[in-house]
């Protein structure tokens, strides 16, 4: 990748193990309020409404954020599960998301990236949630970018490009690293290189997304230690 000069990185399920921090703080929320409920499901439910809401917000006359999304997607899951958590627990669980922990490659793994490339974030996370969830897992990147910045969120196009614009970045030179085939689909019709950096454990055991087909240039790596060996060494 010669003519690469910045790596944009997904930062849910990419660079983050949403799903195990999330049940862990499901768990401890619903064992201090004594609410008892199936907390895996009421977390994949969740996360499977993110993207719909997003839909609905890019389709909306108002841009709300990713705290606002979670609340209202929240809200709908656990009446759907009929599980009657307080205000106060639900406001914990949003704010988990600026308590995620990294994948155990995730840190050495930006840090050697970091040395040969220009990084940031390309997230659908607003970027004072991002502040927080990087200095929480002790991540370093050269820019928090966020969908923020174009008023919209991932997979419209004018997030990947304003993104690079604010790097001075032609799309060319850019490459999008991610775990989810869609996102990678969207970054590469605006020029983007495709990075698929697989997380088998994302969704639990044997739960992680497949690369997508047919995408031209597309990389594969096995993490981000593995993908630092492609691209640094």
């Amino acid at each position: 990748m010669p003519d690469t000069r910045v790596l944009f990185f997904d930062v849910f399920g990419t660079l983050l193990d949403w799903r195990g921090s999330l049940l862990d703080e499901a768990a401890d929320v619903g064992s201090r309020m004594g609410v008892s409920a199936d907390w895996a499901a009421v977390v994949d439910d969740w996360r499977r409404a993110y993207q719909p809401a997003l839909d609905t917000v890019r389709g909306g006359p108002t841009w709300l954020d990713l705290d606002a999304v979670q609340r209202d997607t929240l809200a709908q899951v656990l009446h759907h599960h009929r599980v009657a958590l307080p205000a106060e627990g639900r406001e914990t669980l949003v704010r988990a998301w600026r308590r995620l922990r990294p994948w155990p490659d995730t840190r050495t793994g930006l840090d050697r990236l970091r040395a040969r490339f220009r990084t940031a974030t390309l997230s659908n996370g607003h970027i004072a949630l991002l502040v927080d969830l990087f200095r929480f897992a002790d991540l370093r990147v050269d820019a928090v970018l966020s969908a923020q910045l174009a008023g919209s969120y991932k997979p419209e196009p004018r997030v990947y490009l304003r993104c690079a614009e604010l790097l001075e970045c032609d799309p060319r030179e850019a490459a999008m690293v991610a775990a989810h085939g869609d996102d990678l689909v969207a970054a590469a019709r605006v020029g983007l290189r495709p990075i698929f950096v697989r997380r088998p454990e994302e969704w639990g055991p044997g739960g992680g997304g497949d690369p997508p087909t047919g995408l031209p240039g597309l990389v594969v790596a096995d993490g981000l230690e593995k993908l630092a060996d492609r691209l640094c060494d």
